[in-house]
């Protein structure tokens, strides 16, 4: 039996891997799946003062350990003009506080209230609902894989773009995103895999 859902079992047996066109090329993929993605990811974070920059703000601010706006700009590749103006209406919405740093008055860190922890609770299932009807041409086992592999792609992205040739000189259009950054986590050692 055939599925013949679009993106289904039917569609993947369909792309001729050998013939290299287009639905073979990553960054091809890429962008179909970002801009399928942003379409429609927008209304799933739409109460969100901010958008999608203010959901990601949210989730950082509640699952890293406090941290300045500077460094949280750079960390989530906003333009840190962009950035004070996010945090500000998210702060007007009630949904993140900014304090003095106890170390170091001069620096703001970037907190969650509790609103903001239930606003970025309800605005998750939202998106992962959005997240599972985008990636519906795969099972779950696959999705979950593909998170992972992504997420593991991202995390090493920073350091492909500081040797790229392109990269010297050329001013960015908007920053890059800097995950590997992230001071949630403690870096495994390579297990030479």
């Amino acid at each position: 039996m055939t599925d013949s859902a679009p993106g289904g079992p039917a569609a993947e047996a369909a792309i001729d891997w050998d013939a290299g066109g287009i639905e073979t090329e990553l960054g091809w993929s890429l962008q179909a799946v970002y801009q399928g993605f942003a379409r429609t990811a927008v209304t799933a974070v739409d109460a969100v003062p901010g958008g999608p920059r203010g959901y990601q703000v949210l989730v950082a601010v509640t699952t890293e350990p406090a941290t300045s706006q500077l460094l949280l700009a750079q960390r989530l590749g906003i333009d840190k003009t962009a950035m004070t103006y996010v945090v500000d209406a998210l702060e007007n919405a009630g949904l993140v506080q900014r304090r003095a740093n106890p170390r170091d008055r001069r620096v703001r860190e970037v907190l969650p209230t509790d609103s903001g922890r239930a606003l970025l609770a309800r605005a998750r299932v939202a998106l992962r609902e959005v997240e599972e009807t985008l990636m519906h041409a795969l099972d779950a086992g696959e999705r979950t894989q593909l998170r992972h592999l992504l997420a593991r792609v991202a995390l090493s992205a920073g350091a492909v773009e500081a040797c790229s040739p392109l990269s010297s000189g050329t001013p960015a259009e908007q920053p890059l995103a800097a995950p590997h950054r992230s001071t949630r986590r403690t870096p495994r050692p390579s297990t030479g895999s």
